[in-house]
């Protein structure tokens, strides 16, 4: 069997490093998943405010684009391995914050939204640089598999075991013990950071230089744009759903459940993708999956019940790897072909995130004129239906792209 395993992973073609960054970024998703999905619910639990909520995420998400630009420069001048350290340093400040701030946590919703948004910012630069420096076009494809793999297994067991945790606990006594976890994992993932190999960049921090490309090379504006709509999407429907699972239940428990269907089936799909899915076949599977994940919601506006929203974890669990493996795929080999990748590869990350965050604001923007302005009627499952709809953009961004296989950096 171990041997079996060995071969799969096959360490001296793909690097230790490679298997590195796949464990630091499993532990990284293991503490977020354990604690960060639960931290929407405790500050319902204190507002019952989709406001204070939303400027919560909102503050997380231009901090975010704000750190990307800044962690951008020094990244192009210290290893980025110390970037992530900072990020989760600052990940971990937001954790201890929380448990400083207990029942007064919803008053400082913008304060904490800028924390996790810094180490959000500096932690996804730094993982996201790594993966194109350590991957390359022929592995990509299995880095993706293989992490959405370990992703999806994190969401499985760290939100069931801290909806668990709290559920039979005093409900601060179980947040603070998972907070407590996450801290540890986020210790953990730091020191195997200090094995992966040193990697500094020398030269300028050029992002004009790649902010011209979107002019230039078609490609680029392509994926650019894609990758905008997946943040409209993604910006207000990874909150509102954790919201109406506690509505649905008021249980925290819930929540776990919720999430180990969700990941337990995108963890299948992961596996499948793995050993079926080709180069070639890229953009025919983003079409099924963001039309997976468009329509899913569908199922929700007329019944927001805990069936409804299990068989809801269940399509998406489905739909989400399904598009994410290929377009990430893809969106990194765009970027290996891209006008002096080799020397602007931190600009071009930063550019494809700044996008990506750009969608989100956008989305949380007007998600909270509708909660706002909107009184006869309860405007967020509309929001939302229209909103999902970005997912099929993506494929209408992607369609054109010519194949980049086998792109040099």
């Amino acid at each position: 069997m171990v041997n079996l395993m060995l071969k799969y992973l096959n360490i001296e073609e793909h690097g230790k490093d490679l298997y590195l960054l796949l464990l630091i970024g499993w532990l990284y998703s293991i503490g977020l998943f354990l604690s960060n999905t639960f931290v929407n619910i405790y500050l319902w639990r204190q507002t019952e405010d989709y406001f204070v909520i939303a400027v919560y995420q909102l503050a997380i998400y231009i901090a975010k684009t704000i750190t990307f630009i800044v962690a951008g420069k020094i990244v192009k001048k210290i290893d980025r391995i110390i970037v992530l350290r900072l990020g989760v340093t600052f990940l971990s400040l937001f954790f201890l914050t929380v448990l400083i701030l207990q029942e007064k946590a919803s008053v400082f919703n913008v304060l904490l939204g800028i924390l996790i948004g810094i180490g959000y910012g500096f932690y996804w630069l730094a993982f996201n640089v790594l993966t194109f420096e350590i991957t390359e076009p022929f592995n990509r494809v299995f880095f993706n598999g293989l992490f959405g793999s370990l992703q999806s297994t994190s969401g499985m067991i760290g939100p069931l075991l801290a909806g668990t945790i709290i559920s039979r606990m005093e409900t601060h006594a179980g947040y603070m013990t998972i907070f407590s976890i996450s801290f540890s994992l986020f210790l953990l993932a730091v020191v195997i950071s200090f094995f992966l190999q040193k990697r500094e960049t020398d030269g300028i921090y050029n992002l004009p230089a790649v902010a011209l490309e979107i002019f230039r090379n078609r490609d680029w504006r392509q994926i650019l744009i894609a990758n905008f709509f997946r943040g409209v999407r993604d910006g207000v429907f990874l909150f509102v759903i954790s919201i109406w699972i506690f509505l649905a239940t008021r249980d925290e428990f819930s929540l776990g459940m919720f999430n180990l269907l969700l990941n337990g089936s995108s963890l299948v799909v992961f596996i499948l993708l793995l050993k079926w899915l080709k180069d070639k076949d890229r953009k025919t599977f983003i079409f099924i999956g963001a039309s997976i994940i468009s329509f899913a919601i569908w199922i929700l506006l007329t019944d927001i019940s805990f069936s409804r929203l299990l068989l809801y974890a269940l399509i998406v669990g489905i739909g989400f790897p399904i598009i994410i493996v290929p377009f990430q795929s893809l969106t990194y080999d765009i970027i290996g072909k891209g006008y002096d990748a080799k020397n602007l590869r931190i600009e071009y990350i930063v550019m494809l995130e700044l996008f990506s965050n750009m969608g989100s604001i956008l989305s949380i923007t007007i998600f909270i004129m509708a909660i706002h302005f909107i009184n006869i009627i309860d405007p967020i499952p509309i929001v939302l239906a229209i909103l999902s709809l970005a997912y099929l953009m993506i494929y209408v961004f992607v369609a054109p792209i010519q194949s980049v296989r086998g792109a040099n950096r």
